[in-house]
């Protein structure tokens, strides 16, 4: 019995309780109560404190409304005992049985399990790292592929329909620079001032030249346009492939030269200007944030007549909101913390609820080290080291679930050695290790002559696993829907993580204590099939969490 499952059958004896006129809720039943694992042991399986919350309302001692609630959900299938604790709380302990069950349900489930429908009819717009096509994607923005993909990915499992979106900045000065830059390496001329250095500078224009050696003998003009252009495309495909080969995928690479080439922003501003927000002063357009929250009012067209990034911020949001989507996340970096309360006043312009339709993340700064130096330089980009060269060092596996597993508004400092380590010390290695020792596990039952471990055998007997460890690991696999739903609403997926990491340590202890196998000249019993339901259940649930992470659930290692 799941806490799930145990919430809708209090909600069922409260109605009943309703209809029979023992209590009286004014705002009616709820939909769903909380039910939570006790933290001390001999405290039963499951606690909840629905008698506190709804004995006011009832106009009732909390005590005799939980007695109430108590006397009927004894007498439930699968509630072995149920206790009052306290002012009137209710400790609930399920039948081994109703308990076991939970083992045959994952399993059936399969890839499905954890999945819920708390965000079913939500289209939600996960917007995340965002980089110039300039350079190559480095530290700063490795963070973001991680716990940007990790958002979309619980969103996703709570039942949201989620679009993964990646913003190219690929218009203005910084555009043009980068193809000067390029053009300038491919001639063998100084760099521009301000512009971009980097041994990947001189790669892309080796590059650009041998796929078009007639593009140096071009007019100046159009010479410049040229090898922007094709500098352009090479970058982000070398970005795109870096992403992919992250496990980091998008559904929509976004261009803002499109918003500009498409009129997008003129009619953007034109909504905006509909709702009242806009005004002119200085020969400039402004829009008055300052109504919302804002420090100051933002320029949108400047007094020459070009406009600002903000306005094609303001019209990127607009277009967003254009195409469907109920809520628009952000994921920013540190140093733009100041961006939050203007996308915010800026949403208020556009009509929205800046508290529904926009959310802003920000993440703080990640330093790793190795040999007990920072990582900074880098062989192709000259600063700050590439999320390549990372991936190289450290492996995708573990740079992912490292990032994964802390709050994305926490500092990180990490050690490249302690990343990589296959050790117990290592929670990567220690969540991994646990699903691989379960697939050896699988493998020898299967030589054993038991059935595979995506099935549930015909005789399987959930009321075998009665012993303590197995009663531990069965509620640690019931919470798994409860935490994804949880990541899911907070955007925080190291919750995920931090269960995995959980769970394996419940399952070790399982292992050290029940033997799973026959030993031997041991005949194969009833039990044995029952443990290998609840380990291949565990199995199950350590993949379906590492996936949501995107790392790999290996079965040897």
């Amino acid at each position: 019995m799941t806490p799930e499952q145990l919430s809708a059958v209090i909600v069922d004896v409260l109605t009943t309780l309703s209809d029979q006129g023992a209590i009286t809720l004014p705002d009616g039943v709820p939909a769903s109560v909380t039910v939570e694992r006790p933290r001390q042991k001999g405290h039963g399986d499951y606690a909840t404190n629905v008698a506190l919350q709804l004995a006011k309302k009832a106009q009732m001692n909390p005590r005799a409304f939980a007695e109430l609630v108590r006397e009927r959900l004894g007498a439930v299938e699968g509630v072995a005992d149920v206790e009052i604790a306290g002012p009137g709380f209710l400790n609930i302990s399920v039948s081994a049985g109703a308990q076991g069950a939970v083992a045959a349900q994952v399993v059936e489930s399969g890839d499905e399990y954890g999945r819920t429908s708390t965000l079913s009819g939500e289209r939600i717009n996960v917007e995340f790292i965002s980089a110039n096509p300039t350079g190559p994607l480095h530290l700063g923005h490795t963070r973001w592929a991680v716990v940007g993909d990790a958002v979309a990915r619980v969103l996703d499992a709570a039942g949201a329909e989620v679009t993964r979106e990646f913003y190219i900045n690929d218009r203005g000065n910084q555009m043009n620079l980068f193809g000067a830059s390029v053009e300038a390496a491919a001639l063998g001329r100084p760099t521009p001032e301000n512009g971009y250095h980097g041994g990947y500078i001189a790669d892309l224009a080796r590059e650009v030249v041998a796929a078009d050696p007639g593009i140096v003998d071009l007019p100046e003009g159009e010479r410049h346009t040229a090898f922007r252009e094709a500098a352009y495309a090479l970058q982000l495909r070398q970005q795109q492939d870096q992403l992919e080969r992250f496990e980091t995928r998008f559904d929509v690479w976004f261009s803002e030269r499109s918003l500009h080439d498409s009129d997008d922003v003129a009619a953007g501003l034109e909504k905006l200007r509909g709702q009242g927000h806009l005004f002119d002063a200085d020969g400039a357009l402004w829009m008055r944030t300052t109504d919302f929250d804002d420090d100051k009012d933002r320029v949108l067209i400047k007094s020459d007549g070009s406009l600002t990034y903000f306005a094609s911020d303001t019209a990127y949001y607009v277009d967003k909101r254009q195409r469907g989507f109920d809520r628009c996340i952000y994921l920013l970096g540190a140093d733009h913390h100041g961006y939050v309360n203007r996308l915010r006043a800026m949403a208020a312009c556009a009509g929205d609820d800046p508290d529904h339709h926009i959310e802003v993340l920000i993440g703080q700064m990640v330093k790793i080290m190795k040999d007990g130096q920072e990582l900074k330089l880098s062989k192709r980009a000259g600063t700050l080291v590439t999320l390549e060269e990372l991936v190289d060092l450290i492996g995708v596996d573990a740079l992912r679930y490292t990032l994964a597993r802390y709050p994305a508004d926490s500092p990180l400092t990490l050690d490249a050695a302690e990343m990589t380590k296959q050790s117990s010390d290592n929670p990567v290695f220690y969540v991994q290790y646990a699903h691989a020792r379960i697939s050896s596990i699988l493998r020898n039952a299967a030589d054993l002559g038991f059935a595979g471990p995506g099935s549930v055998p015909e005789d399987f007997d959930p009321a075998l696993l009665s012993h303590e460890k197995e009663g531990e690991l069965l509620r640690a696999l019931a919470e798994f829907p409860r935490v994804v739903a949880s990541a899911a609403e907070l955007r925080e997926p190291h919750r995920v993580a931090r269960y995995l990491e959980d769970t394996a340590g419940v399952y070790h202890r399982f292992y050290d204590n029940c033997r799973v196998l026959p030993m031997g000249d041991e005949e194969p019993n009833d039990l044995h099939r029952a443990r290998l339901v609840l380990v291949a259940a565990t199995r199950t649930v350590l993949a379906n969490g590492l996936r949501l992470l995107g790392v790999s659930a290996p079965e040897r290692m």
